[in-house]
Order: C-alpha cells, then structure tokens, then sequence
C-alpha cells in the first residue's frame, strides 16, 4: 500500500540534508560560489562607458577653440590623451588603441563664428566597439550641442538680442537609476543568473547520485512515491537557495549600492517560485540521465546559455527576432528578471508585474508535474 506523499516527506528531507552536510562541495557550490560569481560579474561586467581616450586637433589654436576642448575636458565621459599637430597622426594612434575618439577644430573655427558663419568640427569615433562607439558619438554630439547653444546665445546678446528665448526647453529626469550605472541594471539579472545555475546543478547531481549508488532500486520497491522524493529532496534545495539569495542580495547593496525598494514579500514570493522552477529542471534533468557527468553537462547546456542570452540579462528580448523571443517564453529567468527588477530597482507594487509572476507559477508547476512523472516512469525504476 502506498501512502500519501506527505508521510515521506520528513525522512527524504532528513536524508537529503545529512548528505549535503557529508558533501562539503554541495555546500560551497551552493552558497559561496554565488557570492563569488557576483562579485566577479559585478565588477566584470560593466556597460558604463567613461573616460573614452580622446585625441584632439586644434588647428586654430583660439580662445573660442580652447573653450571647446575645455568642454570635453570637464566630462568624466572623455579623457584627452594626446594634443595633436596633424590629422594624419590620429591613425596610427586609434589602430594601436591608444585613442578611441578624436576632435579636429579646423583652422577656420574661429574666424567663422566671429563672422557668424557656422564652423565645421569633425569627430572621429573607433567604431570597432559598436556600442563604445556609438555611445562616445552620442556624448560627442550632446557636448556639441551644449556648446553650440551657448555660443549662439553669446552672439545674440551681442548683437542686442539677448531677451530671446529658446523655442524649446528641455528638462530631461532619469528615474529609478539618475546616475545611470549599469551595476544597478546588471545585479538584478545576475542573480537570476547565479541562481538559476548553481541550483539547477546542484539538484540534477540528486537522483542520480542515487542511480550511481544503486539505491534508486531500494527506493522502487519502498511505499515512497515520487512525489514524496521530489519534495523531500526540493525542500532543503530550496532553503539553501534562499540563504545563498539573500546573501547575493546582501552583497548587491554592499557593493554595488542596488537595495530593495520594494515589498520583500513579493520579493520573497518570486525567488521562491523561480527556485522552483530551477530545481524542478534540475530534477527533470536527473530523472533522464545515468551519470553525474552528463546531468551536469545537461544542466550548464539548459541553464548558462539561455539565461544568459534569452531571459533579458544583456539583450532585450524586443529587439530579438519573432521565433527567438517565442523561444524565450520557455526561460523562466525571463518572468523572474521583469519581477525582480519592478521590486528591486522600481519599488513598485504586484499590479505592475502580476502577469510575469503568474507565468513563472505556471512555469514552476509545469516542470514539478514533468519531474514527477519522469521520476515515476525512469527514476523510480533506476532506469
């Protein structure tokens, strides 16, 4: 006769938790390895592009040009590396990386502003790096814009014009990251990342640790059923993954300054049911293969990649193809990351995220039912 479930659970967790004690790399995969992955993608992965290597070319040598290159000059956006004579010397410099930009102030700069011509200034970017050089074009451009109003405001106010006003003011607010720093982005889709990984990893090594052992057979022949196992061995899984989050929560405000604005329950209610979901896969990963050795390729192959590449991390998922973001309603990183980051960065309530939150439920579900009755048609069996 076999009982309900619940009457197994204690025993599996028991034995679960004396064998992750025994198995001292379970425990530092589990809890150090995500603090250590989070300080070194924390301080890695960095998308903030400053103090770009710049090169300029006075050729004019005035007041006005000086004045011009004090504006690049007082940005923490570009440093002025090498004051040039010829236009020519900027090549060999950008080939060796040694510059990335370069500003050429032609000789006539000053003479066509004082005759109330519009003077030609050439910016040169090293568009090797597409997104440093777009983002160095666009500082570029800002500055120059900046300058070029403040000049042509001067020259109306010499010439007596000095009460008009611009026909547009523009008043730009950046809210939830004003400095803009990609750490306060980027801490948030780490977790996701970590997490997603190490849990995944950690529990396909379960119940084929138990096929390798030989005990999967015991296991058939006793009353427990599989969804017995399963509980038995998420539970402790899934406490361990909640300290190892809160400590990569801890170290996110320490180190990078990204504290939690918003509800901790929600907070809490959506690492629970994504640590579900990871360690649901990794059990539906350890119900379907024979060795460690290939559960753990399995899982890095299922969880590294597409986390990485599909869940929103790096690349927004809009700008993706149709059939590659159909593909990325399977990542459930995808539904944590929009939750996270609402609750993380924007302090914002369920109403604003309760459709991700109620996909990752699904999700989470789903693979528990898939792991059950794989685990019932081949872990149970030992096959």
């Amino acid at each position: 006769m076999r009982f309900l479930p619940i009457a197994f659970v204690g025993p599996v967790m028991r034995k679960e938790f004396r064998q992750i004690r025994r198995d001292s790399r379970s425990l530092v995969f589990m809890i150090l390895l995500p603090a250590f992955l989070l300080i070194m993608f924390g301080f890695a992965l960095n998308f903030d592009v400053k103090h770009i290597p710049l090169a300029v070319v006075d050729q004019d040598g005035s007041r006005l040009s000086r004045a011009l290159v004090e504006k690049f000059a007082t940005t923490e956006y570009f440093d002025i590396r090498a004051t040039l004579d010829r236009t020519g010397d900027i090549d060999g410099l950008m080939a060796r990386e040694k510059i990335r930009a370069a500003l050429v102030i032609p000789t006539t700069y000053s003479r066509d502003l004082l005759a109330g011509r519009s003077p030609s200034v050439q910016f040169l970017v090293d568009g090797a790096n597409a997104m440093s050089g777009t983002t160095a074009a666009g500082y570029a451009a800002s500055i120059l814009q900046s300058h070029s109003q403040k000049v042509t405001l001067n020259a109306l106010a010499k010439h007596g014009l000095g009460g008009m006003t611009r026909p547009l003011r523009t008043e730009v607010r950046i809210w939830y990251n004003p400095e803009l720093r990609s750490a306060r982005f980027l801490v948030p889709g780490l977790m996701a990342f970590i997490l997603m990984v190490t849990l995944t990893t950690s529990t396909a090594f379960s119940i084929v640790r138990e096929k390798e052992r030989g005990t999967m057979e015991q296991i058939a022949v006793s009353p427990l059923r599989p969804a017995a196992l399963i509980i038995g061995k998420l539970i402790p899984y899934i406490i361990l993954s909640l300290a190892s989050a809160h400590i990569v929560l801890g170290l996110g405000w320490i180190l990078f300054g990204v504290a939690v604005k918003g509800s901790y329950f929600l907070l809490l209610l959506t690492i629970i049911l994504f640590l579900v979901s990871g360690l649901g896969q990794g059990i539906l990963i350890s119900s379907i293969t024979r060795t460690q050795q290939v559960a753990f390729l399995l899982s890095v192959l299922t969880t590294i990649l597409p986390t990485f590449i599909l869940s929103g991390f790096v690349f927004p998922v809009r700008n993706m193809p149709p059939f590659i973001q159909a593909i990325t309603y399977l990542i459930p990183a995808k539904y944590f990351l929009v939750s996270l980051r609402a609750i993380i960065l924007k302090g914002v309530g369920l109403a604003a995220f309760w459709d991700q939150v109620l996909l990752l439920a699904g999700f989470a579900a789903a693979i528990l039912v898939l792991s059950v009755a794989s685990v019932a048609k081949r872990g149970m069996s030992g096959e």
